[in-house]
């Protein structure tokens, strides 16, 4: 059974839709925008109002002003032109609501602008180039968003071993310039040292020695198969020390002369950092040989997205 509330924010997500697709129809009556989310005016007012804490004219006529802060920004469109586009019927009416949202003239801010979202209670925006953007429905975490870069890490490096799969042995084996390494380094030794890098440090914190010779002129199916084994494990023990907030808890690495101390923080920033120029290297490797649809294996938009790892 749905609850009113439910049927208000549902009925409110309509309206945001709606008004998506129909911005720049400045004819349209509060009677027309009320018809096509199925509602009456009476109740579409109501409604939307309660949900979203403003008016459906006034959440609208925001929404347009920042679009236009942001097209004045990135366009040599005119004020006046900018101010048609934002429904405005002249200049001096866009300039004094402009004014009055922002605190500056239109021409002032194009000069020098600041963020272009205005207060509101719902935290509905404009988000360029031409769309609303409702609010996350959870808030992500400094440990969320740590947990979802190594998650991000993890499944790279299966990706760029998948793509590495498509090239004869030649290529994988093909010296890199580009190194920090007193080591030549190759695709093969950079994809064995990314897993090698997880698999240390798993054996670092069991306090069990490391098998570098894994490393030596690895083969493609037994990167995966060490892959499959060692992600999970490493994964699971960022996952329990984030959750549990021990970031700054420490461990010994008895295997170094001398034993070294660390915090589960700094091996997790040590893995991100070091791995990041080592994914660099293997994306420029496989751009070389042909293979370019990973991009630069940037986290960005990943981390984003739902849980894949």
């Amino acid at each position: 059974m749905h609850s009113s509330a439910d049927s208000g924010t549902s009925a409110f997500v309509r309206f945001v839709d709606t008004l998506t697709a129909h911005l720049d129809d400045h004819d349209a009556r509060g009677e027309d925008l009320a018809a096509r989310v199925h509602l009456s005016r009476f109740h579409f007012d109501r409604i939307v109002g309660a949900v979203c804490g403003e008016t459906p004219a006034r959440f609208r006529r925001r929404v347009l002003l920042e679009r236009a802060a942001y097209r004045l920004v990135i366009s040599e469109l005119s004020v006046l032109d900018v101010a048609v586009e934002a429904g405005y019927s002249s200049h001096e009416a866009f300039t004094r609501a402009f004014q009055r949202a922002y605190g500056v003239s239109p021409s002032a801010w194009r000069v020098a602008p600041r963020r272009f979202q205005l207060p509101t209670p719902n935290g509905v925006h404009f988000h360029p180039p031409g769309s609303l953007r409702l609010p996350a429905r959870t808030k992500v975490t400094a440990m969320d968003l740590l947990t979802r870069m190594v998650e991000h890490h993890v499944w790279l490096i299966g990706q760029m071993i998948d793509k590495a799969a498509q090239l004869p042995g030649a290529a994988l084996d093909e010296p890199i310039e580009v190194s920090v390494d007193d080591d030549e380094q190759s695709l093969r030794s950079l994809l064995s040292r990314l897993i090698g890098q997880m698999d240390m440090w798993n054996c670092a914190i069991a306090n069990r020695p490391y098998d570098w010779s894994q490393e030596q002129h690895e083969t493609i199916d037994a990167m995966r198969a060490r892959l499959a084994r060692v992600a999970p494990a490493f994964l699971a023990e960022v996952r329990d020390v984030i959750s549990g907030g021990r970031l700054d808890e420490t461990f010994v690495n008895a295997l170094r002369e001398p034993a070294e101390v660390f915090t589960y923080g700094g091996m997790i920033a040590h893995v991100l950092t070091f791995a990041a120029h080592n994914r660099t290297l293997v994306v420029l490797a496989l751009k070389k040989a042909g293979l370019d649809d990973l991009g630069w294996g940037d986290p960005m938009k990943w981390v984003a997205e739902p849980t894949t790892v």
